[in-house]
């Protein structure tokens, strides 16, 4: 007989009753097992707290599905949130705001210094498409304290906006005789920048509602998800193409699994939209859509100036030193946005306004601040890092570097002018500054990539901020002066 079809014969106690060895299995699940092991597998069997989110998410997400009620379920998160305000929205901008770059760096990486510049320039005409979908109505929504506006025209108008936005994207890549992995490239950038603007609506609502912090939870994991995607599928096919339409495909899950859901959970239910209340909204807004296009190709022009002029891999470092003027206004955004409501009220109050006058002139210094900062890290430690990013030397970007930086100031601060004119309800005003500010902005580009080459695009960039700064300033003044 095999050793291992022997039956062992069960031992009997003093009782006469048989008796199992310890390693009977029967034995085990008879709670022979010691209260430790008990409790210690207990605890391993407990969900995470991030699976315990999870699943409490699905779980109020479904039943919202099944019972067709979204604005009607029971809000779970607090509004007037203070320093998580600050601290959510912080990461969540932050995100969104280096999610070019270190995707430009990974496509630097993965797929050289020339097909990086053709995916920035997708990315750059891309986030130019963006301001169509926004049309500019995020400060006039969160400033719209009365809600004159429901939010389901907010939403109508958003969808209108961004259907014109693919439309624009589309009728670009022909213009531009783009084709095969170009043309799909931009199309897959296309379609994750109009996630991004449709969404804005959403957060918008949130930020409205004074939910700030959950509008920066849906910012941050869209770029989170976007960056990750991104890398993940670019290392496993060296394909932008398939990278660039997985993110845009990770990017249309966010919205409808988590930031449609949230600010409609979160918020009070809108009335009944008016078709004269989306005519309204186009009216109101198209001052600021126009100037912030405006900007946006004031803010590009020394990089369509260089397309067709200058190789592709130029793009790529004028990108990376680009990132410092970036990082200041993307700085400069997370610390003014959270008090553009705070700025409307003081407004409303005219006894009150000499103190908006005060803390539009500490914005702006605070400003300045930030560039200091980022002028020391740039100087120590951004140059070489560049270098070691990118694989090239940066040293002899040095100045160039430098004048970007400063030139980040000085954008974060036009920026925010042009918001202050919006809250003032004067935005109509900053479209005659733009005009000319493009005017000048493409005439220098122009003309100093052909005559200096790339660093002709870095000198055209500060001297257009330059002007613009100056007639913003100029604007602000006047304006007072007249309502005092």
């Amino acid at each position: 007989m095999s050793l291992f079809n022997r039956r062992k014969k069960p031992s009997t106690n003093s009782y006469g009753a048989y008796s199992s060895p310890v390693t009977d299995p029967t034995a085990v699940r008879g709670g022979l097992i010691s209260k430790r092991t008990e409790k210690r597998n207990a605890k391993a069997k407990q969900p995470s707290r991030l699976q315990k989110l999870v699943n409490q998410w699905w779980n109020r997400l479904l039943e919202a599905v099944y019972d067709r009620s979204f604005s009607e379920q029971t809000e779970l998160y607090a509004a007037n949130q203070g320093m998580l305000d600050y601290v959510l929205n912080t990461v969540g901008q932050g995100a969104w705001g280096v999610l070019f770059p270190l995707l430009t760096i990974v496509a630097t990486q993965l797929s050289g210094a020339d097909n990086a510049g053709m995916f920035s320039m997708a990315f750059v005409t891309g986030t130019l498409l963006m301001y169509l979908g926004n049309y500019g109505v995020r400060t006039f929504q969160v400033s719209d304290l009365e809600e004159t506006e429901s939010f389901a025209a907010y939403q109508i108008h958003r969808a209108i906006t961004c259907v014109a936005m693919l439309v624009a994207g589309w009728l670009y890549i022909k213009v531009r005789g783009y084709t095969g992995e170009m043309a799909l490239m931009c199309d897959g950038v296309f379609v994750y920048r109009m996630v991004d603007a449709l969404a804005d609506v959403y957060e918008g609502r949130l930020q409205q509602m004074e939910k700030l912090y959950l509008a920066g939870v849906s910012t941050g994991l869209r770029s989170l998800a976007g960056l990750v995607v991104f890398t993940v599928m670019l290392f496993l096919t060296r394909s932008l193409v398939i990278a660039s339409v997985a993110m845009a495909v990770v990017a249309v899950a966010s919205l409808v699994l988590v930031t449609i859901p949230l600010a409609l959970f979160e918020t009070p239910k809108s009335r009944k939209p008016q078709l004269i209340e989306v005519q309204e909204l186009f009216q109101e807004c198209f001052p600021a859509f126009a100037g912030l296009i405006l900007y946006a190709l004031i803010d590009n022009a020394p990089k369509y100036a260089m397309e067709g002029a200058l190789s592709y891999d130029n793009q790529t470092y004028f990108n990376a030193i680009y990132f410092g003027a970036n990082g200041v206004l993307m700085a400069g955004g997370l610390i003014y946005k959270p008090q553009l409501v705070r700025l409307a009220n003081i407004w409303s109050d005219p006894s009150k306004r000499p103190r908006f006058d005060l803390v539009v002139i500490g914005l702006i210094g605070t400003f300045v601040v930030v560039a200091g900062i980022v002028l020391l890290f740039t100087a120590t430690i951004g140059i070489p890092l560049n270098g070691l990013l990118y694989a090239t030397d940066f040293e002899r970007f040095r100045m160039q570097s430098y004048l970007m930086v400063g030139a980040g100031a000085l954008a974060a601060s036009i920026d925010f002018l042009f918001q202050t004119l919006t809250v003032l309800r004067q935005q109509d005003l900053a479209t005659r500054l733009y005009l000319v500010g493009l005017v000048v902005a493409f005439a220098l580009s122009y003309s100093l990539v052909h005559m200096l080459g790339f660093d002709g695009a870095v000198y055209a960039y500060l001297i257009s901020h330059v002007v613009l700064f100056g007639l913003f300033v100029a604007q602000y003044v006047v304006l007072r002066v007249k309502s005092r």
